[in-house]
């Protein structure tokens, strides 16, 4: 399955049902996030800690195979004003490569802020400094696949 730069054509290639996988790629971690069968609620799952790629991968499609995935989303980080900066490029990069690996379909959301909400959120939870270094990044993914997914329902409406 190729990569789908647009939103729109990631969409189409989904099948109708099944959870998606919400992935914020770090240079150390991997947060990932999933969503129901119906797609309307992503919840936070684990960090992977970075090795090197195949290492990596390999933990991405044992999860979508365990959890039956239907499509994996990115966190694009795009700079605040919309441009694409070296980070983009790998993560492009990631989803390329990953591709070649699976048959999932891969699409992208504008991360902008996420880690930032998540942060705030963890902060209005009252989470030790300690605790919120262990879950920022997959909670990072829930933001950023819950932000897909609310379009998502925007599209099918």
């Amino acid at each position: 399955m190729p990569v789908f730069p647009e939103t729109a054509a990631f969409v189409a290639a989904l099948p109708a049902q099944g959870a998606l996988a919400g992935l914020d790629l770090g240079e150390k971690t991997i947060g990932v996030a999933i969503s129901d069968l119906r797609r309307g609620v992503a919840t936070p799952m684990e960090t992977v800690r970075r090795k090197k790629f195949t290492l990596d991968a390999a933990r991405l499609i044992e999860i979508a195979q365990s959890r039956g995935l239907a499509g994996f989303v990115l966190g694009l980080p795009l700079n605040m004003d919309g441009t694409e900066g070296p980070r983009c490029q790998s993560t492009r990069a990631f989803a390329r490569n990953l591709s070649a690996l699976t048959d999932l379909p891969i699409g992208f959301w504008d991360e902008r802020l996420s880690t930032v909400a998540a942060e705030r959120a963890l902060l209005d939870f009252d989470t030790s400094r300690a605790k919120r270094a262990q879950v920022i990044d997959h909670v990072a993914a829930g933001f950023i696949l819950q932000g897909f997914l609310d379009r998502l329902a925007v599209m099918r409406r």
